[in-house]
Order: C-alpha cells, then structure tokens, then sequence
C-alpha cells in the first residue's frame, strides 16, 4: 500500500511537471472592408464589393503550441485556419486547416516540422516585399508567391547568428485534391511508380542584421495529373504533365534607417514543359517599396511591381499606396490606393481579393478599399 502511493504521488508529480513545461495559445486576426475596382470586366465595368480574399492581411486564427523536452529540445505545433469574413467560409479550397498543420522537434541545431506549411520563398520574401499578402500588393502579379505552401511536407530551417538556412521537400503538394494555391490545378501526387509526380521542393539562404538583410531561394514544382500553370496575365492556364517543372529563383534585401525600411527584389520564373504543344514560358518580376511611420500609430508604406512574360507578350507595371493607423495595439484602419498599367496583349488585374475583377486586355485599372483588421 505505501509503494503504491509512493508511485502514485511520483507520477503525479511527474505529469504535472511535464504539463507545466507546456504551452498552448489561441491566435488569430480578421481583416476585411469594402473595396472599388474599375474596368473590373471585359466591358469595362466598375465594381464595389467586400473581396472574399485578403485586405491588409488575410484573416486566420490558429494554434500553437510548444512542449519542453528537457536537453534544449522542445516539440512545436501550428494549426491555422484561413477563412473569409465576407461569408464566414473557409478558405484554402475548405481546408479546417489550410494554412497551416505541421508538428516537428527543435533545437540549438534549429527545427525539423512535418505537415502542410509554407516553403522557402513564403520566408525569403517576409522582410523585403513591404506590403506582404495585401490584396493590392504581389499577388496580384503571381498569387503563388503569398500562398506558397504545400501539403505532405518536410521541413528544416535553422539560424545560426543571424543567418537563416532553411529547405523543404513535399512528396505531393495537393493531397486534398482542392487546389494548392492558385492557379496551379490539382496535384496529388505520391503515386507509386510515379515518385517525381507532383513533387515540391525550395532551399533558401538568409542573412539578417540590424538595419539590413537579404535572402535568395529556390522553388521547383513538378507537373503531374491535373496540375497547371498560370501567369494571371489573362493567357488560360496550360497543363504540366510529370515531365515538367515550375521554377521560381528570387534575390532580395532591405535597410533600415532614421525611421524608413526599403526593400527591393526580383522573382524569375521559368516553366519548362515537355510538350511541343505548350512551349516553355518565363517571367521577370521587379519590386521596390518602402514603409516609414510617421507617428507610432500611422505608418505610411507603398510599394511599385514590374512583370514581363515575354512568351504571353504582357507587361504589367502597378503602383500600390496605403496608410494604416493603429487605434491600438490589436486594432487598425486602413486606406489602401493602387493603380496597374497594362501592356496590349495583357490582362492583370489590380485585385488579389478572390477573382472576378479580370479586364479587357490592354486595360488599366484602379483599386481602392478601406478597411479594418484586429488582431487577438
């Protein structure tokens, strides 16, 4: 009777040590507004609506979470969620956790994390392009750039004084057969006999200091059954069969200085298809932007994008404005402005914020939106 409560108590101690070494936290942030576009349709159209997708940051809440494994080893979590406030729905294609669901182990020697996350460029392009998933920032130009993520993952990232290496590799990029990212079809992938099929693999190497930083990585995607390849320049996406690759290289890097953060950068991309019927296409895509708070709650950034698809025949060059002021620390308002010239034969629009704004080609437009986010 007296090992028995011996035990007991031990055990219960040790349970309440281990509990005690954990944490969990509930996060999470909802953006929305109302936003204007003109020549939103083929006729030249204006529209005024709530976008379903982004505003200065797309909504989500999430958890995460951490376990003290004793030696300096802990085990890590996220679980994220993506949803549109406009309706109430999910996003990602109605994944419960389409942002984000990984766990994985971390150390001194950085962490190791197994699940649906986000590749290589996602984390080069975080410091130097200024405006971010914004609904008129990069992804009006390639909407993968802000959702470059993937299912059936594996990755590493470790920083040792400041300098960041990381890698990824994913067995199948689109697992839940709803579309990975956009534009870019459906790709399963982990087909037996099959191993290159739907493959994604990113390495990256980054370097930040006080005042400055700058970052270079790699992304190839392989084709497979129902994957695609989308310039959103108008031109309707092509098929990638197993035999093709989607490449994306970039190079990028911001200073700070007396109160003003300038970042600047380029993203290649370069689609190689096997196929006679569907020739190889690239894209040079050039960035510069720039953010300065004026007071500790009003911040003033913009940021202006050059595209060239030479292959489509379309250039698009487009000019983003905004000002954000924090009525506290949780809770912004937000005036966005941005203009987008179109070459003749090009058909981009302004608007990320979920489709339905494409113009004729050769068309400019306008967006504007004001909106709020809070976080919590």
């Amino acid at each position: 009777m007296k090992l028995g409560r011996i035990v007991a108590f031990g055990l219960s101690m040790l349970s309440g040590s281990v509990f005690a070494q954990s944490s969990v936290t509930l996060y999470g942030l909802i953006d929305t507004g109302v936003e204007y576009v003109s020549h939103a349709n083929a006729i030249g159209d204006g529209v005024v609506r709530m976008p379903g997708v982004s505003g200065e940051l797309p909504s989500r809440w999430g958890l995460r979470g951490s376990e003290d494994l004793g030696g300096a080893l802990k085990a890590i979590f996220t679980l994220e969620s993506g949803f549109n406030p406009r309706g109430g729905d999910l996003g990602q294609g109605g994944r419960l956790f389409g942002r984000q669901a990984w766990v994985g182990l971390e150390g001194p020697w950085g962490a190791l994390t197994l699940g649906r996350q986000y590749n290589m460029v996602y984390w080069a392009l975080s410091d130097a392009d200024i405006l971010g998933p914004d609904i008129h920032g990069i992804g009006a130009l390639d909407n993968y750039l802000p959702n470059a993520r993937s299912d059936n993952t594996v990755v590493y990232k470790g920083t040792y004084k400041g300098l960041t290496l990381g890698a990824s590799y994913s067995f199948g990029r689109d697992s839940a057969g709803t579309g990975n990212s956009p534009g870019q079809g459906l790709c399963a992938g982990q087909v037996p006999g099959q191993f290159g099929q739907c493959r994604d693999w990113s390495t990256m190497i980054r370097y930040d200091a006080t005042r400055f930083g700058f970052a270079t990585a790699y992304d190839e995607q392989r084709g497979g059954t129902n994957a695609a390849a989308n310039f959103f320049d108008g031109v309707a996406p092509f098929p990638l069969t197993s035999g093709d690759k989607d490449a994306r290289i970039l190079a990028n890097g911001y200073v700070k200085f007396a109160g003003l953060k300038v970042g600047a950068g380029w993203i290649g991309r370069d689609v190689e298809t096997a196929s006679a019927a569907a020739p190889d296409v690239r894209s040079n895509l050039f960035f510069i932007g720039a953010q300065y708070y004026v007071t500790p709650s009003f911040v003033l950034d913009g940021e202006a994008f050059r595209i060239i698809v030479r292959e489509q025949d379309a250039r698009a060059t487009m000019v983003t404005l905004r000002a954000t002021y924090f009525l506290s620390k949780a809770t912004a308002v937000y005036l966005n402005g941005a203009y987008l010239w179109n070459s003749a034969h090009a058909r981009f629009s302004v608007s990320a914020g979920g489709g339905g704004t494409t113009p004729a080609a050769g068309m400019g437009q306008l967006g504007a939106m004001i909106g709020v986010r809070h976080l919590f």
